[in-house]
């Protein structure tokens, strides 16, 4: 399938656009050629160069691979009748199968990887063993295409493959003298796998051959080919492989246009820098982490050969890497707003960040002499400076990545250097995330509507998590270990019902495990075939979208403002309507409408039609929760509404509050501007990590975990909320803000209309959600809308106005400024301007804007 031209513009930005791919085929010559070099990048990728391997920085890595070959050698040594590795029982674990493969992969490395294990490397034996390994695995649990594809559809699409085919081409000289019949029986096979595939090769319009998967596939295909040139006598066939595999994987550096889809994807990069992974789930921090590496590594293994001008691709990357990535990284970690399912490994977002960084230092490379170059180095040094956890580059995949970030961070010449301002807002509204940085901390907040999941739960993964898309929040500290407060530690001991941000009814769920006694609702014979992979699945049970769709906001220059209607689920509206089995369970959401404001010094909370819809349950509001050390020295004090200081835990009318933890040298204060009695515990809290990931170590956890909560009984009428979260806050700046003259003003907080001004800003933001006229403080907004507004403090002064459209649906949003008549000095082309009496009219033209933010300033 060729690449549309309206593709390739939209996705690339070098010149030369149409000749990514080189038109007409090669001559065999120069596709042998070609394909000789492709494969040898690809060892030099996995197994290092003899110049790389003779370096200090990577004796660590050369030790571990020797140590895995000789481990599995050992293995293999010791395995019993019908066993090619010791223990390791086939033939119903599609996860066991894998790790034979993964097994014979790290032997067949060390044979390659000068400097590894010299008693290994080279040696025709052993990698005859692994040859004879690998024939004796499809001969048995492989080859046979009526017994494979149990399990997790993955591994026998991507997953075997990749092991397969990275084998085969460390030992590609040995297959062709020893057992040259295996290739070919191999390749038939994996083909015969790619069974949501079209006659053995990539289905575009397969929602399983998307994004990151996409990926994985054509680089496993693109090895293949040049496998298969090598191979004598299959040029034609193995060049026609990889010119198709490099087409498909072109498909997703496309920015994904949601009014215009291709093949109906909504999985890729989008305009504002939100990656979406499985249709509908934010995943930067995991699957977009895994595209990221993949096309990088593509990008390299192509690097000289005719195959592809792969220079072309590079500034597409590195906007990746700029606006997708970077705003996301605070500190070295990686947040847990697009981690999906993810956040409940015990990986952490310190190891989240090494993989990107590897990338990104090998994107630097590719990049070559350019202020793209320059930029990727100085923010490898940035995270390396900034990070609260030591990189270790042993990690990488390459040796070659190791020595070329060692050379990045011992150039003296190259400043340590965000790729973002230190100052920034940035709304990530097709993936319904909003990330605002400051000096001194992040705060990351995670949404959903009828378009973005409200979690991701799979495979045992991510057991309890339910209210992580209804408006949870994260504020990471500068000079803090995250580790220490966020991570897996924080979902295992901090409850679901308790994120920060969350408002949810007062019940208990059981995990998918626990209601059905399987990872996932099996019922096949009902008209929605609910399967392990059906799409079904998907949609009721693996990352369920919620039901409303106002979700999104405005950004204007480094401030912010989001909303979001929380919503019932997907689950719960079919339910009701009888579409959906009666033993499958479903839960009622809480209501909310809130509204988060980002200014420099606070984060501005309102929250109205706060309670549940049908009265019989009571609902809780979580402000904020926090998890430390248990040794650490944590405390909490505060000021009671009438004056008094006040000291927790307990419950109390409060108007202000502050949580130090003097270990971690890390304080945030709360002011509650208008807000019920709060509930405050301090808590010891352990749980086994396995609450939240089946596959997880059963390792007891413990915490102290700080709760801020208000409470909202049955039955009561439906509750408002203001608040602001006060990082690094001093006990003074608390108390300014409760003072008549403080910075904040609350204008409204219903569910038509929140609004608040910082006065010394000068800056007005507001969030409209019902259709009519809503006013005030000086403005008029037709219908919903994000709107942010700053006037400067002398008369003259430029005003700026930000407007979005959070429910993505509308045409036109009409903002009226009251006061005297402003002229247009700059502006979107989407923004119109006319002078009226006693005003300024400003229609914004937001069709198609898919929640953008869309600015002019006036005089």
């Amino acid at each position: 399938m060729e690449i549309t031209r309206r593709r390739l513009l939209s996705a690339l930005s070098a010149a030369g656009l149409l000749t990514v791919i080189p038109t007409g085929r090669a001559t065999a010559a120069d596709a042998a050629a070609d394909s000789a070099r492709l494969l040898a990048n690809t060892v030099g990728v996995f197994a290092g160069t003899e110049a790389s391997n003779s370096r200090a920085e990577t004796a660590a890595k050369r030790a571990a691979i020797a140590k895995a070959a000789r481990a599995n050698l050992k293995s293999m040594d010791a395995a019993g009748p019908g066993e090619l590795f010791a223990g390791l029982v086939l033939g119903t674990d599609e996860g066991r199968l894998n790790t034979a493969y993964k097994q014979l992969y790290e032997i067949a490395l060390a044979t390659r990887a000068p400097g590894a294990a010299p008693d290994l490397y080279g040696d025709a034996v052993v990698q005859r063993r692994v040859i004879d390994g690998l024939a004796w695995l499809h001969e048995r649990y492989y080859g046979d295409q009526s017994k494979g594809y149990y399990g997790n559809w993955f591994y026998w699409e991507i997953g075997l493959s990749q092991f397969i085919s990275k084998t085969l081409v460390l030992l590609a000289d040995e297959v062709k003298a020893y057992r040259p019949d295996l290739l070919r029986t191999y390749v038939a096979s994996m083909d015969a796998y790619l069974r949501n595939g079209t006659d053995g090769d990539v289905n575009l319009d397969s929602r399983f051959h998307t994004g990151a998967n996409l990926a994985d596939i054509t680089t496993n295909r693109i090895l293949q080919g040049a496998l298969l040139v090598g191979d004598g006598g299959g040029a034609p066939d193995g060049e026609a492989r990889i010119r198709k595999a490099l087409t498909d994987q072109l498909t997703v550096f496309a920015t994904i246009d949601p009014y215009a889809l291709d093949h109906g994807v909504t999985d890729g990069y989008y305009a504002d820098g939100s990656f979406i992974q499985h249709a509908s789930v934010a995943y930067t921090g995991s699957y977009g982490k895994g595209l990221l590496t993949r096309v990088v590594q593509t990008l390299k293994i192509l690097d000289g050969t005719g195959f592809a001008h792969g220079g072309e691709l590079v500034p597409t990357v590195v906007g990746w890497v700029r606006n997708g990535f970077a705003p996301l990284i605070f500190e070295g970690w990686m947040m847990e707003i697009v981690k999906g399912r993810a956040v409940s490994r015990p990986d952490t977002g310190y190891t989240d960040v090494a993989i990107v960084v590897e990338a990104v230092v090998d994107l630097a490379s590719l990049a070559e002499e350019t202020a793209d170059a320059t930029a990727l180095k100085g923010y490898v040094k940035h995270i390396r400076a900034t990070s609260r956890a030591a990189l270790d580059p042993s990690s990488f995949v390459s040796p070659v990545s190791i020595t070329r970030y060692a050379d990045i961070t011992g150039d003296a010449s190259v400043p340590a250097e965000d790729l973002n301002p230190a100052s920034r807002t940035v709304a990530f509204n097709a993936m319904d995330r909003t990330v605002h940085r400051r000096p001194g901390y992040a705060f990351a907040l995670a949404r959903s509507s009828s378009r973005i999941s409200k979690y991701e739960y799979m495979s045992g993964e991510n057991l309890v998590p339910w209210f992580q898309g209804d408006g949870a929040y994260y504020l990471y500290l500068s000079g803090q270990d995250q580790t220490q407060a966020y991570g897996v530690d924080y979902f295992t001991t901090v409850a679901p019902y308790a994120l920060a941000g969350v408002t949810a009814p007062v019940e208990e769920r059981r995990t998918v495990p626990e209601l059905y006694g399987k990872p996932y609702y099996d019922n096949p014979g009902h008209p929605l075939n609910f399967t392990s992979s059906s799409e079904s699945q998907n949609t009721y049970v693996y990352f369920p979208c919620g039901t409303g769709p106002h979700s999104g906001g405005a950004v204007l220059g480094a401030y912010g403002a989001a909303a979001m209607v929380q919503s019932d689920d997907v689950p719960y509206r079919d339910k009701q309507k009888g579409i959906l089995p009666d033993d499958f369970v479903v839960h009622r959401n809480a209501t909310s409408t809130k509204s988060w404001f980002l200014f420099d010094d606070e984060i501005v909370v309102l929250a109205a039609d706060v309670g549940d819809a049908a009265g019989g349950r009571a609902v809780t509001t979580t402000v904020d929760s926090r998890t430390a050390a248990p040794d650490d020295l944590t405390t909490v004090t505060g000021a009671l509404r009438d004056g008094r200081p006040w000291s927790g835990p307990g419950t109390g009318d409060l108007h202000w509050l502050r949580y130090a933890n003097s270990t971690r040298g890390t304080s945030i204060g709360y002011v509650f501007l208008d807000t019920p009695r709060v509930r405050v515990a301090l808590d010891e809290v352990t749980r086994s990590r396995r609450v939240v990931r089946t596959a997880n170590p059963d390792t007891a956890v413990t915490r102290t975990v700080l709760g801020v909560t208000v409470d909202h009984a049955a039955g009561a009428e439906p509750a408002c909320l203001a608040y602001a979260l006060v990082p690094n806050a001093a006990e003074a700046a608390l108390r300014s803000h409760t003072r008549h003259d403080g910075p904040l003003t609350i204008h409204a907080n219903t569910p038509r209309f929140q609004a608040v001004t910082h006065k010394g800003l000068g800056l007005t933001a507001a969030n409209t959600f019902t259709p009519g006229r809503h006013e005030t403080a000086g403005l008029r907004v037709e219908g919903p809308a994000s709107v942010l507004v700053r006037r400067g403090r002398r008369h003259g002064d430029p005003v700026t106005v930000a407007v979005a459209d959070p429910t993505t649906r509308r045409d036109t949003v009409s903002v009226l400024l009251h006061g005297r008549s402003l002229s247009k000095v700059t502006a979107d082309p989407q923004v119109r301007v006319t002078r009226v009496h006693g005003g300024t009219h400003l229609d914004v033209d937001t069709r198609h804007a898919y929640g953008r933010s869309l600015t002019v300033t006036l005089r």
